[in-house]
Order: C-alpha cells, then structure tokens, then sequence
C-alpha cells in the first residue's frame, strides 16, 4: 500500500466510525509512502473545534487530529459543498486543512489506488 486515501464521511459521535478511522490513519501512516485524509458529508463535524461529547458519555477523541502532523499525515482535505450545508467554516475547524469543491475533491482521491472509507 504506498498511497492510500481514507475518506470519513460519519459524525463524531453515536457510532465508532470516527475513531476508528482515526485509528486507522495513524496505523497505516508507518505503511505508506502517500497518505490523505478526506472529510465529506457529516464527516467534517469530526474537525469541528470545541466539541463536548463528555455531555452524552463519549470519549473526546478530536484532540488526536492534531497528531496527524506528527505522523507526516499533512495531506487533509473538506468537501466545501459539506461545510456550507452544515453552516460551518474553516476557522471552526481545529486544525489546518484544504477545502475542495466535490468535483476536485472527487479528483483527488481518485489519485489514490487504495481508498478506504470511514
């Protein structure tokens, strides 16, 4: 696996999806060359800053995108379509990324032979 793309598309919160994935991303970062993270739907909530899942008995697990750095993980995409429809923007998020319209976004992880969706 040199390139892989990860795709979440799952709120934080309510199911494992988002953890999980997260999970994955750092383990599969040590077996890869290439490696991009991809926020579509109700995925981008994952990013959004000042998130307090202590409120429904969820483990607060945001914090670890800001290890995705430390991991050389620094290819970090949003679906612009997906912030607009939920009224947030890219200051709320907590850590840096690029926002993509769809079409380029679909574009880009296409440029990946293993995609694996969260």
């Amino acid at each position: 696996m040199n390139q892989v793309a990860f795709i979440t598309r799952h709120a934080p919160h309510g199911t494992a999806h988002g953890r999980e994935g997260l999970d994955a991303v750092l383990a599969t970062s040590a077996l890869t060359e290439e490696l991009a993270l991809f926020f579509i739907e109700d995925g981008v909530y994952q990013l959004l800053d000042n998130q307090q899942p202590d409120g429904i008995g969820q483990r607060h697990y945001a914090p670890t995108f800001r290890l995705l750095e430390l991991y050389d993980i620094e290819q970090v995409y949003v679906c612009a379509e997906a912030l607009r429809e939920r009224g947030l923007t890219q200051e709320r998020l907590l850590i840096p990324v690029t926002v993509l319209e769809r079409d380029r976004l679909t574009a880009r992880w296409l440029d990946f032979p293993t995609r694996i969706m969260f």
